[in-house]
Order: C-alpha cells, then structure tokens, then sequence
C-alpha cells in the first residue's frame, strides 16, 4: 500500500511532464549510463525482464528512446533520443518537487534511515529471485507516456 501511495504521488506531481515515475526511473538510469542493455537496466533498476520490455516499447514507440547496435548482436541496448533528453529535462524539476514533498514529511534522519531499510528489503528479495543488483542508484523513478507536445 506505501509503494502504491508513494508511487501515485509522484505520478501525480511527474503529470505535467507526460511521464510516470516508472519511465521517468528508466529515462534517469539511461541518460545516467550513457545509454544501457535491457539486463543493466533490469539490474540497476531491480523490474523484471517483461515489465521493463513492455516499458521501454512504449518510451521507444513515443519516440524518447532507441536502439543502438551492440557488438554483442544478441544484446539489445537503448540510449535517449534528443527528445527523451527534453523531456527527462522537463521531468527532473518535477520529480525534485516529489521529492521535496517526501523529505518534508521524512526529515533528514527518518529519510536516510528509510533508504537503508529500503536497501535492505530490496537486497533480501533480489537474493530471493536469485538476481544480482548493480551497485549504481537510480535517482528517480516512472510509467505512461503521453508525450505529444513535446
């Protein structure tokens, strides 16, 4: 019930952009690699393989990601286009305000003591899907798109 709860507020506030905070987190973690392979992302982001491939069709679909050629052929690999890179730069100040609204109510010390339990919930369910997690952090999270005026 918290995840949905903290998930409709950021959607709410992320709405002005067209994005959810489920693409918004996929857009972050791309333009923060330098663009990225399904399994990085899968990975970093800890979303399930048909979750993220439903995701990203409809960002590449709406035209804020694409494919890249990968030397590994098997591999598929996506970077931002220029208007992916606009609206993730929409987007960002949104997500800050989300953000604000959160560390508000949290404060300093119950903010970082929520992260290192959250870490820890999220180490336990990863070991328990039998996963590796990337040790880079996502910034931000997102899910639908609806980018037509940008």
């Amino acid at each position: 019930m918290a995840s949905r709860a903290v998930t409709q507020l950021y959607d709410d506030v992320l709405r002005p952009s067209g994005l959810r905070v489920t693409q918004f987190s996929i857009l972050a973690m791309i333009a923060r690699m330098g663009g990225a392979s399904l399994r990085q992302l899968e990975d970093t982001l800890a979303i399930d393989q048909t979750t993220l491939t439903r995701s990203l069709n409809l960002l590449e679909r709406y035209g804020v990601t694409e494919r890249v050629p990968h030397p590994d052929g098997r591999i598929k690999a996506m970077r931002l286009t220029a208007k992916g890179r606009r609206a993730l730069e929409v987007a960002r100040p949104l997500w800050a305000q989300a953000q604000a609204k959160v560390l508000r109510e949290l404060r300093t010390k119950g903010w970082a003591d929520l992260q290192r339990r959250l870490a820890h919930v999220l180490d336990v369910a990863v070991k328990k899907r039998g996963r590796r997690r990337s040790r880079v952090q996502p910034r931000g999270a997102p899910r639908r798109v609806s980018l037509a005026a940008s």
